[in-house]
């Protein structure tokens, strides 16, 4: 496993995480289950676990705490998030004061933690002013409750305005940005978002680096009845068109050429990124596991990427 620092700060987090959006709490309710991914992660050198409070109403976060707590601490990066609603309340969502404080209690009470390495503003919140955002994170730096903070699918100009209130009053300025990002979806993260967090000293950790699936090759003949894009149809429009799925299938001649498979591939490609500090990966079995962790540490050669790139060429600017 290779491990990178999450932007300019000096932690070090695995270049391949394990994620528990959609699995755990979701399609996967067995608890032995948990246990054996999580081991099989960690037995690879995984050290970085990320959640949110509202991945399956907080039985994620319940789910994966309750594996990680037979582990060392010290040797592990337990990330959450705070944003949506977790009730009907109206003060129950958000990034304001009263909702990241109560937020962050309930979230370390699921996960069986005292503090969390990572905690993340899950979207940009436009009813509250980000001078008390960054305020109520930094109180949780200073209280020991968190030891960083990151944002999540925010704008560069968000991200730029965080640092700069941080820097202007004394505050915690962010040290990570969680984009999606994957060979179906680059554009945004290429063009806008690394070049701001580059220029700030904000490493990346993304989500779906598989496009939600599309990238291994599961999609080739099409959706099935019971993927996990069924019920997401403005994900499905767009990942499962049929110049996507297309493209993908192309790209398995140069993982075959690679002799990995389309996932590691995928991954690898992510990676090779400057200013990525580490993909999040899924999984509902251990033995998924195989391909994608083998990303960590490949190296690909400027024509293998040229190959990729005709394939997958970005939108123009």
């Amino acid at each position: 496993m290779e491990y990178r620092r999450l932007g300019s700060s000096g932690l070090k987090i695995s270049s391949v995480s394990l994620g528990g959006w959609l699995t755990f709490g979701g399609s996967v309710q067995d608890s032995d289950l948990a246990v054996s991914i999580i081991e099989k992660a960690l037995e690879h050198g995984v050290n970085f676990f990320d959640q949110a409070d509202v991945y399956a109403n907080g039985a994620s976060e319940t789910m994966m705490g309750a594996v990680l707590k037979r582990f060392d601490r010290n040797k592990l990066v337990i990330s959450s998030k705070v944003f949506w609603p977790m009730s009907d309340d109206i003060n129950d969502r958000g990034l304001s004061r009263k909702h990241v404080m109560q937020s962050i209690d309930a979230s370390l009470k699921r996960l069986g933690t005292d503090y969390l390495d990572i905690y993340f503003c899950h979207r940009y919140d436009t009813d509250t002013p980000l001078l008390e955002t960054v305020s109520a994170m930094t109180d949780l730096v200073r209280q020991g409750k968190i030891l960083y903070w990151g944002t999540s699918e925010w704008s560069a100009a968000q991200i730029a305005d965080a640092v700069g209130i941080a820097k202007a009053n004394g505050l915690v300025a962010p040290v990570t940005e969680q984009p999606q990002y994957s060979l179906v979806h680059r554009d945004r993260v290429e063009k806008e978002i690394l070049p701001a967090t580059e220029h700030h000293g904000i490493g990346l950790v993304v989500w779906s680096p598989l496009g939600m699936g599309v990238l291994s090759g599961k999609y080739d003949a099409g959706k099935p009845a019971n993927s996990r894009l069924t019920d997401k149809a403005s994900f499905a429009e767009r990942l499962l068109s049929d110049t996507n799925l297309e493209r993908v299938r192309r790209f398995k001649s140069v993982a075959d050429d690679l002799g990995v498979t389309r996932s590691t591939l995928a991954i690898a490609w992510v990676l090779r990124q400057k200013g990525v500090s580490s993909a999040i990966i899924g999984a509902t079995k251990p033995e998924q596991l195989d391909d994608t962790l083998k990303a960590s540490g490949m190296t690909l050669e400027p024509d293998v990427v040229g190959r990729i790139d005709e394939i997958f060429a970005p939108a123009s600017s």
